[in-house]
């Protein structure tokens, strides 16, 4: 195909459907673009150097321009006509994939594979959609410094840490598949350093969220009860199954593919537990206990947040929904259930329990575990009866 290029048509150009496809410019002789299945446009030029037809690349749009692109194949033209253009030997005519083309291949390969939390690494990727159109070989390091910059700007400097540790290992993944020799990023720091969050809700706090819970219908009212009473990740209680749960027995098993740590984990529930679940309809055909769908576990866990918000008084400090987590263990200590029986309950490493005991035991202090959970909901009533 040949066309009078322009801005305009280069951005509306589609990605190739199977092949990547080329389309010449009528402006400047020998000008050309590639379009591959990613949509990533390419500039070419031909000519003719030592009796033989060349083809020499230019660079990508738009980081080059269609002026700059016409400029410079009329000075490559020149040069190869003044006899003063060092043409290399025509090799493979193949060139870096894009980040776009690899994202998809790091999130299928390695990182599903070899991490629970995948669709979080895909997540942190796509803040680096302004580069989806670059060859990884031409990927430099202040571009994806520009990219942290702009994530610190928009008030989230800790997701530009997790965005530069998402890179990093994709290109170190690249690195090792010989896709590229040398990462771009491999001397990049953290840009933000990263302090330790201690905080724990107080009474008052407490009392208020639960008191939110019970104006918010299911599912989302019950899941911040049972949040607050377990002490467990927030996607942990979001994605429980009926099929994990003994009711008669008040038992919560969580399989390894379900856990932080992957290590199957036994959560005792107080009878307050219990009757929430008791009191749940279940969708048909569904094995979700918290669902709108019936297909999926519950989100939107940020309007959610927003509609407790919009209940608290307005100088709360700054909390997250993991900050349950911390409270029922402040909480269990306060009470003096000890250390390595709070480790368990939350399923931490503490190192007090390892080997073949940790592999085989699936019910390791589970009386333990029992007292303690039982002693912080009891705690919870008090609280929020208050």
């Amino acid at each position: 195909m040949k066309h009078t290029l322009t801005t305009k048509s280069l951005d509306a150009m589609k990605p190739a459907a199977v092949k990547r496809y080329e389309v010449q410019d009528a402006k400047a002789p020998g000008l050309h673009v590639r379009v591959s299945t990613t949509g990533a446009r390419m500039f070419y030029t031909m000519s003719r150097a030592n009796g033989k037809r060349r083809r020499i690349k230019i660079g990508p749009y738009p980081v080059l321009s269609l002026a700059e692109a016409r400029r410079r194949a009329m000075e490559i033209a020149r040069s190869i006509e003044l006899g003063e253009y060092d043409v290399a030997p025509e090799g493979p005519d193949e060139t870096a994939p894009t980040l776009g083309e690899v994202i998809p291949q790091f999130i299928e390969l390695h990182a599903k594979p070899n991490t629970k939390d995948w669709k979080r690494t895909a997540s942190v990727l796509r803040k680096f959609d302004c580069l989806k159109d670059r060859p990884l070989d031409q990927i430099k390091r202040q571009d994806v410094t520009k990219v942290l910059d702009g994530i610190i700007a928009n008030g989230t400097p800790t997701r530009a840490n997790r965005a530069l540790s998402a890179i990093k290992k994709l290109m170190n993944w690249c690195v090792m598949r010989g896709t590229i020799e040398t990462s771009p990023v491999a001397l990049l720091r953290p840009p933000t350093r990263e302090i330790q969050r201690d905080r724990v809700l107080i009474d008052d706090e407490i009392h208020a969220i639960w008191r939110h819970s019970e104006t918010e219908d299911y599912p989302f009212g019950p899941f911040l009860k049972l949040l607050m009473i377990t002490g467990q990740r927030r996607s942990e209680v979001s994605g429980m199954r009926w099929s994990e749960l003994n009711l008669d027995e008040g038992v919560w098993e969580l399989p390894a593919s379900r856990v932080k740590n992957a290590r199957l984990h036994i959560v005792p529930l107080p009878a307050q537990a219990v009757a929430i679940l008791r009191s749940l309809h279940r969708f048909l055909n569904s094995d979700f206990v918290f669902t709108t769908t019936g297909r999926s576990a519950i989100s939107g866990f940020g309007r959610l947040k927003e509609r407790i918000e919009a209940t608290l008084p307005e100088n709360t400090q700054d909390w997250r929904f993991h900050d349950f987590r911390r409270t029922a263990s402040t909480g269990m200590a306060k009470i003096g259930v000890m250390p390595h029986v709070i480790d368990a309950v939350t399923n931490h490493k503490s190192g007090v329990v390892s080997g073949v005991g940790a592999t085989y035991n699936r019910y390791t202090y589970l009386n333990e575990k029992r007292e303690a959970l039982d002693q912080w909901a009891a705690q919870l009533d008090v609280i929020v009866r208050s």
